[in-house]
C-alpha cells in the first residue's frame, strides 16, 4: 500500500495511492482516508486524480534520526573509517520538505551536496529498547529521502548539526510504501538542469548497508523511544557531489518511486 499526504481544494488529507507501480502521475489516483494512516484504514469515498492534487511530505515527523557512513564506499570517498556501530545524528523537523519543493542553498555554505537514502517510517506501535523482531514490528513503511548536507560546514564545525539542519535539507516522499522487502533495493540519485537529461551521480543498493534496517531500528530504540511517524534515514551510497542553483535532484528508490526537488539560491 502507498500512503500519501496531499493538499486539495478542501485542505489536506492522507490517502491511498491507487494504480500500477511505476505508472506516471496521470495514471494514478488517491483515495482519501479518515484521520491518520496508522491502524485500520477507513476510506471516505472521496478520490482525486493524483495530477490534480499537491503531494506533501508523506509524514511530518516529531524527530528525524539519521545514520552516517552506513555504506563502505561512501565512508571511503570522504576519507572516513566504517563505524563499528551505527553512527547517529539528528535533523530537525523544520528541515522537511516534500516532492517538488525547493532545496534552498544557504549563504553560509559553498558546498551543498545530495545524499540519496532509504527512509524508515515508524508505526503506531513505536519502539523502545526492542530486539530485531520488535524493530520489524515497529516499522510502518518506507519512503525516499535526501539527506542534504553542507559539506564544508560539516568539515569546519566538527559536528553535523548545522551542516545537516538547514531548512529544506530533508526532502522526503513521494509517499510511504507499507509492504516492501528492503533487503536489496536500488538507490539512485540523478542531478541536472532540465530539460537536459539528468546525470546519474549515485547508484547503490541497500544490500550493501553496513547495518541493516532491523539492526538500525533496534539500536536507535535503545537510545531514544521511537513514536508514530518518526523517520530514520539509513545512510547513503557513494557518489555524493555538489548541487547548484538551477539544477534538479531526483532520488529514486526501487519499489517506492521518485522524489524530485529543484535547487534554488537564497537571495
Amino acid at each position: 500500500m502507498r500512503i500519501a499526504l496531499f493538499a486539495h481544494s478542501n485542505g489536506q488529507s492522507f490517502g491511498v495511492v491507487e494504480g500500477e507501480t511505476g505508472a506516471g502521475l496521470d495514471a494514478l489516483t488517491v483515495a482519501e482516508i479518515e484521520g491518520l494512516p496508522f491502524g485500520e484504514i477507513k476510506f471516505t469515498n472521496r478520490r482525486w486524480a493524483l495530477a490534480d492534487v499537491r503531494l506533501l511530505p508523506p509524514m511530518l515527523p516529531r524527530k528525524i534520526i539519521a545514520v552516517g557512513r552506513n555504506y563502505v564506499e561512501h565512508a571511503s570517498e570522504l576519507g572516513n573509517e566504517v563505524p563499528k556501530e551505527p553512527l547517529l545524528f539528528l535533523k530537525p523537523p523544520s528541515s522537511v520538505i516534500g516532492p517538488g519543493d525547493a532545496i534552498e542553498l544557504p549563504i553560509q555554505s559553498k558546498q551543498v551536496e545530495h545524499e540519496a537514502e532509504l527512509a524508515v517510517v515508524i508505526g503506531l506501535q513505536g519502539a523502545r529498547r526492542v530486539d530485531r523482531a520488535g524493530a520489524e514490528r515497529a516499522i510502518f513503511g518506507y519512503t525516499a529521502a535526501n539527506d542534504v548536507t553542507a559539506r564544508d560546514l560539516q568539515r569546519s564545525d566538527g559536528q553535523w548539526t548545522r551542516a545537516k539542519g538547514f531548512d529544506t535539507f530533508c526532502p522526503i516522499g513521494p509517499w510511504i510504501v507499507t509492504d516492501l522487502d528492503v533487503s536489496a533495493l536500488e538507490v539512485r540519485c540523478e542531478v541536472g538542469r532540465p530539460p537536459e537529461e539528468l546525470e546519474v551521480r549515485q547508484l547503490g543498493n541497500t544490500r550493501d548497508m553496513v547495518f541493516d534496517i532491523p539492526t538500525i531500528v533496534s539500536y536507535v530504540s535503545h537510545v531514544m523511544t521511537l513514536g508514530p511517524g518518526d523517520v530514520i534515514l539509513t545512510g547513503t551510497p557513494a557518489g555524493v557531489s555538489p548541487i547548484l542553483a538551477g539544477e534538479t535532484v531526483s532520488v529514486r528508490i526501487e519499489g517506492i518511486g521518485e522524489l524530485t526537488n529543484p535547487v534554488t539560491a537564497i537571495d
